[in-house]
Formats: C-alpha cells, sequence, structure tokens
C-alpha cells in the first residue's frame, strides 16, 4: 500500500511539530513531501534533514538562500508567498495540514483545494476570512476538509452516519483558558506570562492568549457555522474546565453525543491523516474514574465579551468576522510586545468592528482588503 503523501504548513509551530511526531511513529504510513514554516530555520531545517522532503518553504529569500546551503540538493526551497503555495500545491500532497497562524493561510489553503489535496485544517482564519469561498470551492472540487482543531474534530466524528436535518445544536466546549475563574477586576493588570499559562493544552503563544480572551472561542464558533452548515442559532457554548469533553451534538430527539478523551491534539491530527479509518494512538487512555467528575457551566458574554463580539461579527457575516479577526491578531501582538495591556485587545477589537461597514459575499480582494484595513486601524488604537 502506497504511503500518504503529506504536506504540513507550519510545520514548527504547535500543530506542526505534532503532525510530524505522528507522521514519524508511523514512516510505513506517510511520506512528508512539503514543509513550510516562517523565520524558524533551525527548526526547519532539522525536520527537513529528517522527514527529506521535496520542497521546503520559508518567509524571505534571505532565509531561503541561507537554508538552501544546508539541504540536500534534492530539496527545493522556495519563499514568500509563493512559496507557500507551491508547498501546498506543488509537491502533490494527498493531504496538506494547513496550520499556518493567522489569515496567511488562505491562499494556500485554496491553493491546496484546487489541486485536489484533502485538507486537515488547524487554521481557524481561513474559515473565518473567508469560509463562504472555502467551502464553494471544496464542494466543487470534491476536497474533503477535515477539521483538526479538537472541538471540531469532535463534532466531526458525532456527526458521522448521522442525519444533518436531525440536529438541533452543536455544543463547543471552552476550557476557560487561563483567567477562567478571575473576575473583570482581576484581569487590569495581568502579565503576557500570567497569560501563557494555559490549564489543560500545550499550544502556540497567539492561541493560548487567543483562549484566555475567549475569541478563539468565537473563531470556532464562526467556523463550525462553515464546516457544519448550521446558524449561529444553533452553536452555543459551554465552560467545561476538564477539557474531556471536546464537544457535543444535540439532536431533535434530545440525545446528545459526545467525544470524550484527554487534552492531546495528536489524537485529532491523526485523525484527521487516517479518516475515515482509525489507528493506535500515542495519546494517553482517558481513565474516567480518575477523572472524578465533569463539570460545565454557562457561558458568561458579560465577562468575555470577545465571544459576544465574534457572534455579532459572524452573524453580519461578510467582510465582519475577517475584520474581527485581523483586529485581533493585530492587538495579541501588541499585546505579546507588552505595547497593550490585556483587556485592551477586546477594546481594539470592538473599536475597529464599530468603524467597518460589512461587504457581503465578499471576493478575496477585498477580504484581503479588509484584513489589511483592520490591522492598520488596530495598530493606531491606544
Amino acid at each position: 500500500m502506497a504511503r500518504k503523501k503529506i504536506a504540513v504548513l507550519g510545520s514548527t509551530g504547535s500543530i506542526g511539530t505534532q503532525t510530524l511526531d505522528v507522521v514519524a511513529r508511523d514512516p510505513e504510513a506517510y511520506e512528508v513531501v512539503a514543509l513550510a514554516a516562517g523565520t524558524r530555520t533551525d527548526e526547519l531545517l532539522e525536520q527537513a534533514l529528517r522527514f527529506k522532503p521535496q520542497i521546503v518553504s520559508v518567509a524571505t529569500r534571505e532565509l531561503a538562500d541561507k537554508l538552501s546551503g544546508e539541504l540536500p540538493a534534492g530539496i527545493r526551497v522556495v519563499c514568500g508567498d509563493e512559496g507557500l503555495i507551491e508547498a501546498a500545491a506543488g509537491a502533490g500532497a494527498d493531504t496538506v495540514v494547513c496550520a499556518l497562524m493567522g489569515s496567511i493561510g488562505l491562499a494556500s489553503t485554496m491553493a491546496a483545494i484546487e489541486a485536489g489535496a484533502a485538507i486537515a485544517l488547524a487554521n481557524k482564519e481561513t474559515l473565518v476570512s473567508a469560509g463562504h469561498l472555502v467551502m464553494k470551492l471544496a464542494a466543487e472540487r470534491g476536497v474533503p476538509i477535515i477539521p483538526v482543531d479538537s472541538e471540531h474534530s469532535a463534532i466531526y466524528q458525532c456527526l458521522n452516519g448521522e442525519d444533518r436535518k436531525a440536529v438541533k445544536r452543536l455544543i463547543v466546549t471552552a476550557s476557560g483558558g487561563s483567567f477562567r475563574d478571575r473576575t473583570r477586576d482581576r484581569l487590569k493588570d495581568v502579565t503576557v506570562e500570567d497569560a501563557l499559562k494555559h490549564p489543560n493544552w500545550s499550544m502556540g503563544a497567539k492561541i493560548t492568549i487567543d483562549s484566555a480572551t475567549m475569541v478563539n472561542k468565537g473563531l470556532e464558533v464562526i467556523e463550525a457555522h462553515w464546516l457544519f452548515g448550521l446558524p449561529y442559532e444553533q452553536i452555543d457554548v459551554l465552560l467545561h474546565p476538564e477539557s474531556i469533553v471536546h464537544s457535543m451534538v444535540e439532536f431533535t430527539d434530545t440525545s446528545v453525543i459526545a467525544q470524550l478523551g484527554n487534552p492531546d491534539m495528536r489524537v485529532p491530527i491523526q485523525y484527521a491523516l487516517t479518516y475515515p479509518h482509525r489507528h493506535s494512538s500515542p495519546a494517553a487512555p482517558l481513565d474516567l474514574v480518575k477523572a472524578g467528575a465533569l463539570h460545565f457551566r454557562e457561558m458568561d458574554l458579560e465577562r468575555f465579551p470577545c465571544l459576544r463580539l465574534a457572534y455579532e461579527a459572524g452573524r453580519t457575516g461578510g467582510t465582519a468576522p475577517t475584520v474581527f479577526n485581523a483586529a485581533n491578531e493585530a492587538a495579541v501582538a501588541r499585546f505579546l510586545k507588552g505595547e497593550l495591556p490585556f483587556l485592551a485587545i477586546e477594546s481594539v477589537i470592538e473599536q475597529v468592528l464599530g468603524k467597518h461597514r460589512a461587504l457581503p459575499q465578499p471576493e478575496l480582494d477585498a477580504i484581503l482588503d479588509a484584513d489589511r484595513w483592520a490591522r492598520r486601524e488596530a495598530a493606531s488604537l491606544f
């Protein structure tokens, strides 16, 4: 049986490295044909020497020139936006793992779909910014989009074999992030170091901050709307501190089907790579007796206003979700640099959204324009 050809976009990030861990555990099943990263060339060099892909992509020409001198002649080094597209669509991948952070992953994901590759999607922003374009193109090309986020993977699994017309609602669970038990008064002076201490998951810096603000859950709600074709009124969020129930689906007969497991991203990553089959996993099995109890709380949209803003942007549609996402990315980058206090992130998002007049059914150019505009606005506030 031929090995499945895998391209990993964002290979040096948290999802990318865990994807390669899954691949390395079953070398007879997978062949890595492309790796793409930004500027972390030391890690990328190690990955390229280990997995020997056809194509390696980096952010700039300077980095590409440096890397070319350290890699075997058979590995082609490309760069920039065109390099990402080449890595996504030019190596003949069967499955492209889209794990780039932010809206930079949109064009390469579209290119991979055009090339007919299955998409293992870990980049929320792709569907948040251009869900109507991505899902339409995937349907036209007959390309499956299999979610890697633990929450969407859970829903995807819960819906297997079910009649979509019988779905009453999706229930997306949220850990609550680093500050889930703090009141808003206790958030005024939190530090970057405080925000990066996620209680359950091991993730990159940006997504960990998004978890603390609940932007991450807002992005997941918008993504779920596109992945599963349900209106926002049928997508709910519950606070679940243990992160064992990854999400649930309630059906019209009141049955609720949930997917459970220990917090380990290698499980949904592997499921996306092996679907529709299941292989043995390196993750620790769930021991419900040891877990003892599972808790759920209603989501407080006053405590977590970014989730409210996400619902509002999603319902507005058009370019509003793009602006929500871009303003957040810019604000989080400023917070991580010490330029903004934590609570200013939500203020930036709300003010930028307030200035924006959403365009309905935007094409890609309009989406990119809205993205750039929102970043400029977010950079100028406070």
